[in-house]
Formats: structure tokens, C-alpha cells, sequence
């Protein structure tokens, strides 16, 4: 973020206090709930643990040996007990659980009893399949509803899930297997992308082909006779050949507080996805009162995360915050403007949804998209609105408010990671008075602060470095299989500190800014993508022999991927040169991965010690003036990419 763009987000000054009548409902209200989980976060923690439910009690609430914590130590229990057992049990078997709403127009309702027989049914298959506790399975699913019985049934026999976005490509889809060793993959024969079929199966058979720990591949039959699907004998098994036969009664698995439940891969950068390794009690203590303090949830909610499942925000607040509370969500397979630019708010007509929670890159397409497509559907039902992914704009926070939300929907700005678990900064929506663009304080029990270079805490006003001084029950416990990785990557930059790689600012009133990445991970709609990784895919072209990545401002993914390549000697930088090579790269990464932009230089900016100035390489990017080129072995470099970057901007 440019220092004007942080300047003119700390002038903001706007302020929307809640209403008296949504403070009187709340599920928090008490501002005095800040001071007490302060003054003891571990006994606070432990009585939001307390309602839940578990098999056996823990013998110590926290076991903090820097940087490694336990939480609810010698505690025994089934999460999806705590997500489904308990409600029926309750007399909620009939409650809806998932709306799905599938992209084509299928639609299916699973109450909170068909859900349990769904998952028991399949998990019994996987134990068919000789899956078990402590094993691993990676899901590589469209947005259907076996994605939410399948991870639900791992977590019922205790096997972690692994769940890999449907929109990565096959090298990625194999590192991550390879990574967490999984014996069984899940995939769906494909998916439908706006309209027209896409692919998974013949992805994941790329994948398990180099990939010798899978024994097993589950195929759910979504598309069917609208596309090929080869299968391999004794590999292959239809779902529904899976689940024949099978029991739809399941004994929950007891499991350790600190057993693992989920790997979930984020880039890092050095290249290498990083396996961020979640177990049970702690994350379900996070994901589910985070769920009902900042969205405050009530029974006769109807809710709305329009994340996928691929990303944590999925894993959270789909499937399991919103059922650790007995929530009645909506599922959605799809895009935002498929069939048209109307379809979210058909969406939230349809469903009379209370509770929406959604990204800043959909929330600025919206806006340009225009005002006219909310105003056709009737969005009175909503109450509360969120936004998710990174920092929001106050155009767009004001726009929200005001379009969607009608001026009467508080909105509630979260700011947390894969690697939290759950989330960190965010209003309580019935006590904080919230500012357009910022994510306003820590929540209860949870010790945020912003220090400089020495690990100092910033006065008001100041800047510096997100970090988190004391532990939470859902942080994650370390990289899958490399603890120092864990130590480098999170606690080497400050003593004793978590370090989000963030920079924020604090300001008069204490309200926390996020001011985005610090380090070379950049945030394309909402989602980290490693700058390392983007240059090593462009780097794998033949014809490619160097290559500098660089995000740029873009008005609606909030970053844009900008690539700077050299081409061997010989070959021409053509306009379908450029295009081969961007392909290439959303071949080998995914589309998410996919540069905006492609720039060929005969030799990148580099210092005369070597060094790629990445900071002149963003300033081009963005249009903007240079900075200092004193240093750059050959300053006339700079000039080519320039010109270039006007020629694509005239």
C-alpha cells in the first residue's frame, strides 16, 4: 500500500456505532468482557471451552513451552459430535443445515439428522477403505455438498483432511499430497465454472501419478455424462460404490485435544507451500465462539459465507463454526456473476439470508458492476454483514453499507490467517462503534500488538509490524512435518512474538489499520500467493531464463500479479510469447496464479552486487515515479520496462 493510500485511510473519520436495538440482542454486550479475558485469557478461554462438549476433561488448560503451545491438555473429544451429534440430540435433527445451491440450478437441503447419516455412511467407506486415525486424505472438490460430509467424515475416525482449492492445477495438487503423505484422495469427476465443465478428475489422476503414498481415489459422479471420466481398476471407486452397504451409524473416534485435525497449504515464501497444522479442541473452541461473537448468530439465522472451502475462511466459517453453533447456512457452487451480476442477491432474496460475509474484491466488483443489480432483489432480510480476506477500502465498506446493507446492517471487518485458525481483529457488532477500513480491536482473550524493528510496542498513531503476544487456542501448531520451518517462519523475527507478516497501524482511538503484507507474499483477491512461486513457474518455461514478480494495486483484486521476464538468448518477446508464458504459469500453479501483466526485459533491475530491485520493478508496475537507480548496475534497464508499461496503459 502506497503511503498516500495510508494516509488517506487514517484520515478517515466516519464512525457508526451499533444501534441501541441490535446492542440489546447481542450475544455480546458487555463491554467488561475485554477486561476480564485480559486479566486471565487462559481462564477465559477455558470457560468458552467449557460449552462444549467433551468425552473426557483436561488435566491443564495450556502447556506454553515458546513457540509450541497445548491447549485443554488430556481432553478427550469428537469435534463432529460437537458440529452434529449434539443438535440432534438437542432436538435439532430437522433443522436445516446447508441450503445448497449448486451452479447449474440443483439445489438440495441437508437437515442436521441427514448430514450425521451422510457423514457416519461415508466414513464407514473410508474405514472400508482401510482409512483410520492419524491417517491423511486430501480433498480436491468442487463446492459440493460431499465436500462438507467428507471432511466431517475424517474428522469422525479421526483421519486429518487435507482439502486442496478445485481451482489449483495438477503440480500443485501433487505437492500438497506428496507433503502430507495421504493414503486416500476424494475428487469429484469435475465441476461446473461458469457454465461449462471442468475437469478435476483427470487433475488428480496427473497428480496421484507421481504422488505413491495414495492407495485409494473417491470420484463424486458431479457432472456425469457431461464429461469423460477414465477410471483406474483397484484404484478408483465411484462414491456411491463406496458408501454401498455401509452403516449409517458411526461411533465418533475420541480424539486428543491435540490431535490433528487439518493440513491446509499456504504459500511461503520460499516457494514451498507451508502445511499448516490445526488439531481439534483448541481450533473448535476458536472457530466456534468466533462464530457466534462476531457474527451473532441466533437460531432463526440464516447465514452466508461465500468463500470456498479450498481456503480457511471455508473450513471455519462453513462448515465448522456455523455447525458448532447448529447455523442454518447457505452453500454455494458458483461465481458472483453467473449467470449475471444479480447473482448473489437472488441469492439473498431466495434465502431470506441474515448474516452475509463476503470479500473486498467481490464487495469493489459489486460496486462497478452497479447499484442496479442489488436494488432488483429485495435484500431487507440481512442484519449483519462481513467482510473477509484482506483490508477493505472505506469506498467500499461506505458502498456496502449503504447498498447492501441499507444503513441499518452493522458491518464487521475480520482480520485473521490460515495460520489463526479462526478470527483475530474484528467489532463486536453489538458494542463497537466501527470506522469505514478498519478491522477496529482485538477480540476477548486474544493480545494483539504493533511494534517497531525491536519488538516495541508502538504508541497510538504509530506504525509498525502485527504481531500476537500471547497464545490462542486455534493457532496452528506448527508446519506439517517441519518444526523449524514453524520456528523461522513465525517466531524468529521477534523473541517470544508471533509475527503475522503484516504491517499495521494504531491509531488515536487504538483501532488497528491493516496496511497489508510486508513480506514477498502477495494478496490477489483475498487469497496469499507467493511471489517465489510465480517466478519459479515462470522460470520453468524453456524459453524463460530469469523472472522478477512483483504485486501491483488493482482496484478490484486488490493486487494484481506483475511479471518481469528475461528470455534466453535467441528467443523473441511477442505478443504470443507473453501469452505462452502466463498460460504456462496457470498451467503449473492454477488461474488464481495466472500474471495480469508480463513485461520481458533484456536483463532485470538489479543492484551491482546482484540484488533484483523489486522496488523499482513495483513503482513501474503502478505507473509510478522512480525511485533511486544510483545503485542499479545498469540504470538504462529501467527504461525499456517503462516504456513498455506506457505502451500497455496508452
Amino acid at each position: 500500500m502506497s503511503q498516500e493510500a495510508i494516509e488517506t485511510l487514517l484520515a478517515e473519520d466516519r464512525t457508526f456505532p451499533p444501534s441501541e436495538a441490535f446492542t440489546a440482542q447481542a450475544n455480546l454486550n458487555d463491554e467488561g468482557i475485554y477486561e476480564r479475558a485480559a486479566a486471565d485469557p487462559v481462564a477465559f478461554w477455558e470457560e468458552q471451552a467449557k460449552t462444549f462438549e467433551w468425552m473426557e476433561p483436561w488435566s491443564q488448560v495450556l502447556d506454553w513451552q515458546p513457540p509450541f503451545a497445548k491447549w485443554f491438555v488430556g481432553g478427550k473429544l469428537n469435534l463432529t459430535f460437537n458440529c452434529l451429534d449434539r443438535h440432534v440430540n438437542a432436538g435439532l435433527g430437522d433443522k436445516v443445515a446447508f441450503h445448497w445451491e449448486g451452479e447449474p440450478g440443483d439445489t438440495k437441503t441437508l437437515t442436521y439428522s441427514s448430514l450425521l447419516k451422510d457423514v457416519s455412511t461415508f466414513a464407514n467407506g473410508l474405514k472400508k477403505l482401510g482409512v483410520g486415525k492419524g491417517d491423511r486424505v486430501t480433498l480436491y472438490m468442487g463446492m459440493v455438498p460431499e465436500l462438507v460430509v467428507s471432511m466431517l467424515a475424517c474428522a469422525r475416525i479421526g483421519a486429518a483432511h487435507s482439502i486442496v482449492f478445485g481451482g489449483f492445477s495438477p503440480d500443485s495438487l501433487k505437492e500438497r499430497i506428496k507433503d502430507s503423505e495421504s493414503k486416500v484422495v476424494v475428487t469429484c469427476d469435475g465441476s461446473w465454472r461458469r457454465g461449462s465443465p471442468v475437469s478435476l478428475k483427470k487433475n488428480t489422476d496427473a497428480a496421484v501419478a507421481e504422488a505413491p503414498t495414495v492407495e485409494k481415489v473417491i470420484v463424486v459422479p458431479r457432472l456425469g455424462d457431461k464429461i469423460e471420466t477414465p477410471m483406474v481398476e483397484g484404484r478408483d471407486h465411484w462414491w456411491d460404490d463406496v458408501i454401498e452397504g455401509c452403516s449409517d451409524e458411526c461411533a465418533p473416534e475420541p480424539m486428543d485435544a491435540e490431535d490433528l485435525l487439518f493440513i491446509l497449504y499456504t504459500s511461503g515464501t520460499t516457494g514451498k507451500p507451508k502445511g499448516i497444522a490445526h488439531t481439534t479442541g483448541g481450533y473448535m473452541v476458536g472457530a466456534g465462539m468466533t462464530t457466534k461473537w462476531v457474527f451473532d448468530i441466533k437460531p432463526d439465522d440464516v447465514y452466508w459465507c461465500t468463500a470456498d472451502i479450498g481456503w480457511v475462511t471455508g473450513h471455519s466459517y462453513i462448515t465448522y463454526g456455523p455447525l458448532l453453533n447448529a447455523a442454518t447456512s447457505v452453500m454455494f457452487e458458483g461465481a458472483p456473476n453467473y449467470p449475471d451480476e444479480a447473482r448473489f442477491w437472488q441469492i439473498v432474496e431466495k434465502y431470506k439470508v441474515t448474516v452475509f460475509y463476503t470479500a473486498p474484491t467481490a464487495i469493489r466488483a459489486f460496486m462497478r458492476w452497479g447499484d442496479e443489480h442489488p436494488k432488483k432483489h429485495d435484500l431487507s432480510s440481512l442484519r449483519l454483514l462481513g467482510s473477509v480476506g484482506e483490508p477493505i477500502n472505506p469506498e467500499a465498506w461506505m458502498w456496502y453499507h449503504e447498498v447492501i446493507g441499507g444503513e441499518r446492517c452493522p458491518i464487521v471487518d475480520t482480520w485473521w490467517q490460515t495460520e489463526t485458525g479462526s478470527i483475530m481483529i474484528a467489532p463486536l457488532p453489538g458494542l463497537t462503534t466501527t470506522k469505514p477500513g478498519s478491522a477496529t480491536r482485538a477480540l476477548p482473550g486474544i493480545a494483539v500488538d504493533v511494534v517497531d524493528e525491536n519488538g516495541e510496542s508502538v504508541p497510538k498513531g504509530g506504525g509498525g509490524f502485527l504481531v500476537l503476544r500471547k497464545p490462542w487456542p486455534s493457532m496452528l501448531r506448527t508446519v506439517f512435518g517441519d518444526d523449524q520451518r514453524y520456528r523461522d517462519v513465525y517466531w524468529s523475527k521477534f523473541d517470544n512474538l508471533y509475527f503475522a507478516g503484516d504491517g499495521a497501524k494504531r491509531d488515536e482511538d487504538g483501532y488497528l489499520w491493516l496496511l497489508g503484507r510486508v513480506d514477498d507474499i502477495m494478496l490477489v483477491s483475498g487469497h496469499n500467493i507467493s511471489t517465489m512461486e510465480v517466478e519459479s513457474a515462470c522460470v520453468d518455461h524453456d524459453d524463460v531464463a530469469e523472472a522478477a514478480v512483483v504485486g501491483r494495486t488493482h482496484e478490484i483484486k486488490g493486487q494484481a500479479i506483475a511479471a518481469f521476464v528475461t528470455l534466453k538468448k535467441g528467443v523473441d518477446g511477442s505478443d504470443d510469447k507473453n501469452t505462452e508464458i502466463r498460460k504456462h504459469v496457470s498451467a503449473k500453479l492454477g488461474p488464481i496464479c495466472r500474471p495480469d501483466e508480463l513485461y520481458f526485459a533484456p536483463e532485470l533491475p538489479k543492484t551491482r552486487s546482484g540484488k533484483i530491485m523489486r522496488r523499482l520493478l513495483r513503482d513501474i508496475a503502478e505507473g509510478r515515479e522512480l525511485g533511486d537507480t544510483t545503485t542499479l548496475a545498469d540504470p538504462t534497464v529501467v527504461d525499456s520496462l517503462r516504456q513498455q508499461y506506457e505502451a500497455k496503459h496508452a
